[in-house]
C-alpha cells in the first residue's frame, strides 16, 4: 500500500503541490491552494472512484431511435418564451434539456427578465424558481408589481445544490431558474459559495441533471467589472448557450445577445425596453437608431447593417471640421478608429477629398458599434457631405466595403438589406454593383456604382464635387 501524503489541491487546475504557496506552480493562479488533504485518499475516492461510477452506469443508444423520437415530439422540440425577440436569439425558443446562462451587471433586469419567463412558462409546465439572494416573499412582490401570474410556479430560497436538484426531481420541474449560480454550493467541495471550483461542481451538476431528465436550466450569472462573467472560463464552456444583457448608461432600452448557442447562430441580437411592468420586446429596432432631425442635414445617412440574421437600419453620422491649432482630431464612436484612418486615406486618394487640415468624428447613432466592412462607404459619404455642406435625402440608403484601390466592394446579403429598406419606406439605395438584385426590388430604386468617386457623385450630385 502506498505511503499517504498531504498535499494542497488548486481549486481551479486540481494541480498538487506538497507545499503550501500563494502561486499555483500548475496554473500560475494566485490564492487557489486550498487546505492540505491526504493525496492518497484524494486519489483513490475522488476522480478515479468518481469516474468508475460514470463508466459503470454510462449506457448507450440508436442514434436513429433518439432523432425519431425528437421528430415525434416536434411540438415540444423549442418551448416560446412569450416574447419572439428573445425567441428569436435562442434560434426559436427554449430547448429542453439545455442550460442557458444570462450575465450582465447589477440591475440591469435579469431577474425580472427570468421571472417573466418562468411565469409564461409555468402556465403549460411546472417551473421552480430558486433565488439565492432574495425571499420567497420578495420574489412574489415582484412578481405582483409586473401583474404576472405565477400558476405553475413553485419558488424556493436555497443555496444547496444537492437539495435543489432533489426538489427538482420531486416536482418534476420542466424548467430550473438558478438566481444566481454564484450563490449556489455542493456539499462535495468545502470551497465557499462563487469560488471557482463551486463555480465548476454546481454547473457540471446542473448539467447532468438537465440532460438526465430533459429539464431545461436558466442561470443567472454575475459580471466582472470588465463585463465578462465572472468566474473560469470553463463556466460558458459547460453550458450550452450563453446570453449577455447590455444596456447603454441612463438608457431604458436593453439588448441581449448570443455569445455561444448550441441550438442557433451566435452573435444574434434582440432589443427590449424597460417599463415599470418589467421588460417588453422591442419588435421595430430601427425606430430606436432612426430618430433622425425633422429636416435633411449634412453629414447624416443611413446604412443596413447585419447583426446576427437581422438585417438592422442605423444612421451613420460623420462631422468635418477645420483644424482650429495643433495635430488634427480623429474619433470614432461605434465603428474602428483604424478603419476611419484607411477611408480618409482613400478619399484623399482616389476621391479627391484632402481632410489632412480637419478634426473629423465618426458616430453611429443608438451606441451600436458595427464592426463590419458594409460600413465604409455610408461613413465616407457621410463625411464628404459634411465636408462640402450638402444635404442627403432622408429617403437615401447606403452600404458597401471600400477598397484601398478605390473600388466599392459587393457585401454578404445584399439583396436582404435592400428589402429591409424598402420594407421601411427607403425610395432609393446606393450600393455595390455586384450587390443589385437580378429581378430588383419593388418601391425602391437601386444605384449600382463601382469606385467611390462614382458613389459620392450618385450621393451627393456632380455640381456638389
Amino acid at each position: 500500500m502506498a505511503k499517504a501524503s498531504v498535499v494542497h489541491v488548486c481549486e481551479s487546475c486540481r494541480g498538487e503541490t506538497a507545499k503550501w504557496q500563494g502561486q499555483c506552480p500548475h496554473c500560475g493562479a494566485w490564492n487557489t491552494l486550498g487546505s492540505p488533504v491526504i493525496a492518497q485518499a484524494a486519489r483513490s475516492g475522488g476522480k478515479s472512484a468518481s469516474r468508475s461510477a460514470w463508466v459503470a452506469s454510462a449506457a448507450a443508444s440508436p442514434l436513429s431511435g433518439q432523432l425519431a423520437a425528437s421528430n415525434g415530439e416536434s411540438a415540444d422540440t423549442r418551448w416560446s418564451f412569450g416574447m419572439g425577440e428573445l425567441d428569436r436569439v435562442l434560434g426559436g425558443g427554449l430547448v429542453p434539456g439545455s442550460v442557458t446562462l444570462l450575465g450582465g451587471e447589477p440591475g440591469i433586469g435579469k431577474s425580472t427578465l427570468l421571472l417573466q419567463v418562468a411565469a409564461h412558462l409555468g402556465a403549460t409546465r411546472p417551473v421552480l424558481y430558486v433565488s439565492g439572494e432574495e425571499s420567497a416573499g420578495q420574489i412574489a412582490m415582484r412578481a405582483r408589481r409586473l401583474a404576472l401570474s405565477t400558476v405553475g410556479v413553485d419558488a424556493a430560497c436555497e443555496t444547496d445544490l444537492d437539495a435543489i436538484l432533489a426538489l427538482s426531481s420531486e416536482r418534476g420541474a420542466s424548467l430550473l431558474v438558478i438566481d444566481s449560480i454564484q450563490t449556489m454550493a455542493v456539499s462535495a467541495s468545502d470551497s465557499s459559495a462563487g469560488s471557482v471550483s463551486q463555480l465548476r461542481e454546481c454547473t457540471t451538476a446542473l448539467v447532468r441533471h438537465a440532460k438526465a431528465t430533459g429539464t431545461a436550466v436558466l442561470l443567472i450569472g454575475h459580471v466582472t467589472k470588465e463585463g465578462a462573467i465572472a468566474g473560469p472560463r470553463m463556466l460558458e464552456h459547460l453550458v450550452d448557450t450563453v446570453l449577455y444583457f447590455e444596456r447603454d448608461a441612463g438608457s431604458r432600452f436593453r439588448t441581449v445577445r448570443a455569445t455561444k448557442n448550441r441550438f442557433g447562430s451566435v452573435n444574434e441580437l434582440s432589443f427590449f425596453l424597460m417599463t415599470g411592468t418589467g421588460l417588453r420586446e422591442v419588435k421595430n429596432p430601427a425606430a430606436i437608431f432612426l430618430s433622425r432631425a425633422p429636416e435633411p442635414v449634412a453629414g447624416s445617412v443611413v446604412m443596413v447593417t447585419r447583426d446576427g440574421t437581422r438585417p438592422l437600419l442605423v444612421e451613420v453620422q460623420g462631422l468635418v471640421d477645420r483644424m482650429r491649432f495643433g495635430a488634427p482630431r480623429r474619433v470614432a464612436q461605434g465603428v474602428d478608429a483604424g478603419r476611419l484612418a484607411m477611408l480618409l486615406a482613400v478619399m484623399n486618394r482616389h476621391a479627391g477629398m484632402s481632410l489632412q487640415e480637419h478634426d473629423v468624428f465618426a458616430n453611429v447613432v443608438g451606441g451600436l458599434t458595427i464592426d463590419e466592412p458594409a460600413s465604409d462607404l455610408p461613413l465616407a459619404v457621410a463625411l464628404a457631405s459634411s465636408l462640402l455642406d450638402v444635404k442627403l435625402p432622408a429617403s437615401l440608403i447606403v452600404f458597401g466595403e471600400l477598397g484601398l484601390t478605390g473600388e466599392v466592394r459587393p457585401v454578404t446579403f445584399g439583396e436582404e438589406r435592400i428589402r429591409e429598406a424598402a420594407k421601411q419606406g427607403f425610395t432609393t439605395a446606393i450600393v455595390p454593383k455586384d450587390n443589385v438584385p437580378r429581378g430588383g426590388v419593388p418601391g425602391i430604386t437601386v444605384r449600382p456604382v463601382a469606385r467611390i468617386d462614382e458613389a459620392l457623385r450618385a450621393a451627393l450630385g456632380r455640381e456638389a464635387l
